[in-house]
């Protein structure tokens, strides 16, 4: 083999290459030192900390302090201006829209009320102005709305935290969704501070402390975006997640434990009100078989002024679709938004299609009863129903109206509609067997104000009950949590 200079001679060619490889190579290895050195300065600027963060600092404004990008970005949930095809944050009453799910939950205060979801700045303001909290309710029902519930609990306990009553901690509880929730405020690294996440997993075998960072870029969000009840006369935090995420699954496990959350005014039957399992859906979907995070889509990353850090916005990814969805789909953001609405199209049509099933079957129920219908005929009756508004219920109170999973959405609202018609065809038989020949006549539930009525509401009381609290007791707990924490509540 000849020397290398002998060769650059005959083929001055080769001498070029390898000059040019040389130049290419080391402006590589430039790129790389400089990248290593931006992210070691944005590493120590990072845990410069303006004022340090108390363990368990409920003031998000606190934490924006030291980390002003994210704090603005968490501020503009504020907004509720973006309004989707079916979602977005804008106020939109959703009975208003569609009055079926209040005969579908005639006897549970979700009749009284349903409003599409808002920012997380709103959650402590929405909480106390919906019609839903003006029944007796356990202080368990705080415990996604603020940054005070991790506090509250390390100082009074889990149990004790859980078995107080919702208005025992209005004054404590103060502090919007933010920052302490899913931050360790020493680290700053994700971490749970819910505890009935941990404990879920823990039944299932498994340490959610070895999940990984992207797993925890979704768990953080699988701390509330979940199914849940509250067990026993402790109203302890649960997930039914010991027999599995899917809805089947979950049902066996309530099943078994007898477990319903309310019974049915009109049909009898012992019904289960779904919460909101957007992490259960988005477990069966093809973003969570990629990978992809619940952080991916609803808080993509954005740059300003040279540093990239997370936008703490989160919302609709339809609201910024070229960082949410641009970064994985090179499709423009017409067809990108054609692509969701088209999927949450055919679902809401399955979803009516259930709805509108449940409510002749539970109408027909009632009208049995009064046919003179026996326990013993009408046992298997009620358990089709609650099957079948389980099951459309998993959908219908998951956000996204069902795209975090549109196959596993379809599937589970077609098992509702074949359960809920079930459930008539054996009412048929039972109103024939008492002898019964006039035919059901369906009352007219066309709007929120006719259906609301039909079950008895009275809304006008309800109301001027509720003007009542939001100006007499609301006030007295801000007070409170003023004097505690120095500061008017922002």
């Amino acid at each position: 083999m000849k020397p290398i200079v002998e060769l650059i001679k005959e083929k001055p060619i080769i001498g070029w290459l390898i000059f040019g490889g040389t130049i290419v190579a080391v402006f590589l290895i430039g790129l790389l030192g400089a990248s290593i050195m931006e992210r070691r300065s944005e590493e120590k600027m990072l845990f410069q900390l303006v004022k340090p963060i108390a363990e368990w600092e409920p003031r998000n404004e606190v934490w924006g302090e030291n980390f002003p990008r994210e704090f603005e970005s968490y501020k503009s949930t504020f907004d509720t201006t973006f309004k989707s095809k079916y979602g977005g944050s804008a106020t939109r009453d959703l009975l208003e829209e569609d009055p079926n799910p209040i005969i579908l939950w005639a006897g549970n205060a979700f009749s009284r009320d349903y409003n599409q979801a808002r920012g997380h700045y709103r959650a402590i303001e929405d909480i106390r102005k919906t019609l839903r909290t003006g029944l007796p309710q356990p202080a368990t029902c705080w415990t996604c709305k603020s940054t005070d519930v991790p506090r509250v609990m390390n100082k009074i306990g889990i149990a004790e935290y859980y078995h107080k009553k919702y208005t025992e901690l209005g004054s404590e509880i103060t502090n919007n969704i933010g920052c302490q929730d899913c931050h360790d405020p020493a680290t700053m690294n994700l971490r749970i501070t819910r505890p009935a996440l941990a404990e879920a997993f823990q039944r299932q075998g498994k340490d959610i402390t070895k999940a990984t960072h992207q797993e925890m870029r979704s768990l953080v969000c699988a701390q509330c975006h979940v199914e849940y009840y509250f067990k026993g006369d402790g109203k302890y935090l649960t997930f039914p997640w010991d027999n599995g995420f899917s809805a089947e699954q979950m049902e066996t496990y309530y099943d078994t434990i007898q477990h319903m959350d309310f019974e049915h005014k009109l049909s009898k039957a012992k019904i289960l009100k779904a919460q909101h399992p957007d992490y259960e859906l988005y477990k069966t979907g093809i973003h969570a078989e990629r990978g992809v995070s619940c952080a991916d889509c609803h808080m993509p990353y954005r740059s300003e002024g040279g540093v990239k850090f997370t936008n703490h916005k989160i919302q609709s990814p339809l609201n910024d679709i070229a960082a949410s969805c641009g970064v994985c789909h090179r499709e423009s953001e017409a067809t990108l938004r054609k692509n969701v609405e088209d999927r949450q199209d055919k679902i809401l049509e399955l979803r009516l299609t259930a709805e509108q099933a449940l409510v002749k079957a539970h109408l027909e129920a009632k009208f049995a009863w009064e046919k003179g219908a026996t326990e013993e005929e009408m046992k298997p009756v009620l358990q089709f129903i609650r099957h079948a508004q389980w099951r459309w219920d998993w959908v219908a109170a998951s956000n996204g109206l069902g795209f975090h999973s549109p196959t596993e959405a379809a599937r589970v609202l077609g098992s509702a509609i074949q359960q809920a018609g079930e459930a008539r065809v054996a009412l048929v038989r039972i109103l024939a067997k008492h002898g019964v020949t006039e035919p059901f006549v369906l009352p007219d539930i066309s709007t929120k104000e006719k259906a609301q009525t039909f079950i008895g509401l009275k809304m006008d009381s309800l109301r001027t009950e509720k003007t009542k609290f939001l100006q007499t007791v609301a006030p007295e707990w801000d007070k409170k949590a003023e004097e505690r924490e120095g500061k008017k509540r922002y």
